[in-house]
């Protein structure tokens, strides 16, 4: 027999869990079974000749007088089955990608994703970092994937990181960056560029990748009686370690990758804690100059990346704005003052 309120309260909060976890479960099951039902659809459409006239139109008219209560069978939709089933015939994919993610979500992918290879690649990160559709619309329509999977990056992170870490990396950098939210004249300066991308830092968050926690613009470091600031600071929650980024609105000139080689000794100096990966750094230019950014990181000891970004200008009409707006990021900036100390003194030292 239950004696107290307290006893009660604690039985109450776990039924009511177990309930919401049946509750999420089920409606998983239900999606799942959902999708696996249209794709089924689709290939008996796709196996039978249905060009005929008003085949479809004939067909969902049908479907929806037998099941008023089901709102999927639609012209449109039953042509969407269609093309589902044709573009995407593994049932493999489907069971373990298109089953996890929602109806709209798989549409985007058959719309907006040419080959295979990318639908797998964008279904897969979609599941992993809770894509909404709008913004997997925006990163297939901008090319995600060629910028952070296929493309050819300026970066020495193989040579200075440890593997799996210099892989991980890898797979979260891109090249080149689009900040097609920022309205900038092609003679801004570098501090308009940054002002921009702090206005506008939950468009930003969303460009860099899942795991960015913004940390502060023009970062404060006191280091032997001299003061740096850093342009933007970042701390990679999966990666688990600071990011540093400048900011450059021309080329690339090798002297950048000096000075972010300094800049990262100090953050490592200052600000890693116990646990933290070393820190990396990122330089965003308007031009890598691919040759003569690979001299530049080749004897470095710090792990560095250079990437181009390309502004709303620079893009066809049909990608520009599609960074949705309902996307929330909370942000904290922190901008405290530090002086260097030797890195051999306690954890203390560190924030």
């Amino acid at each position: 027999m239950i004696s107290n309120t307290s006893q009660y309260l604690n039985i109450l909060v776990s039924v009511k869990e177990e309930i919401q976890s049946s509750r999420c479960k089920a409606a998983l099951s239900v999606n799942s079974e959902l999708i696996l039902l249209y794709w089924k659809i689709g290939s008996i459409l796709l196996a039978q000749d249905t060009r005929g006239s008003r085949f479809i139109e004939n067909l969902s008219k049908d479907l929806l007088k037998e099941y008023p209560e089901m709102k999927g069978f639609s012209v449109r939709n039953l042509r969407y089955m269609k093309k589902f089933a044709q573009l995407m015939p593994e049932s493999r994919f489907v069971q373990t990608v298109s089953a996890k993610l929602s109806w709209s979500h798989n549409i985007v992918l058959l719309e907006k994703v040419k080959s295979p290879a990318e639908r797998m690649w964008y279904g897969e990160m979609a599941i992993e970092n809770g894509w909404s559709v709008a913004v997997l619309e925006h990163h297939a329509a901008t090319g995600l994937y060629a910028r952070q999977v296929a493309s050819k990056k300026i970066q020495n992170f193989r040579h200075q990181l440890p593997s799996p870490h210099s892989e991980q990396v890898l797979a979260v950098m891109k090249d080149p960056y689009i900040f097609d939210f920022l309205d900038l004249k092609e003679d801004a300066l570098e501090r308009d560029l940054e002002n921009q991308l702090v206005q506008n830092v939950t468009r930003m968050l969303l460009e860099l990748g899942s795991g960015f926690a913004f940390v502060g613009r023009q970062y404060h470091l006191e280091v032997g009686g001299e003061d740096f600031y850093l342009d933007l600071l970042f701390y990679h929650l999966k990666l688990r370690c600071y990011v540093v980024i400048e900011l450059k609105t021309g080329k690339f000139c090798p002297e950048y990758a000096g000075k972010m080689n300094f800049y990262l000794s100090a953050v490592d100096d200052l600000l890693r804690g116990e646990g933290d990966n070393p820190s990396i750094g990122l330089i965003l230019c308007r031009d890598e100059s691919q040759v003569v950014a690979e001299y530049a990181l080749r004897n470095l000891e710090k792990p560095i990346g250079i990437s181009e970004y390309k502004f709303i200008q620079e893009l066809p009409k049909e990608l520009r704005g599609l960074f949705p707006d309902s996307e929330e990021f909370t942000v904290q900036c922190v901008t405290p003052h530090y002086t260097l100390r030797r890195s051999s003194q306690t954890q203390n030292d560190t924030p």
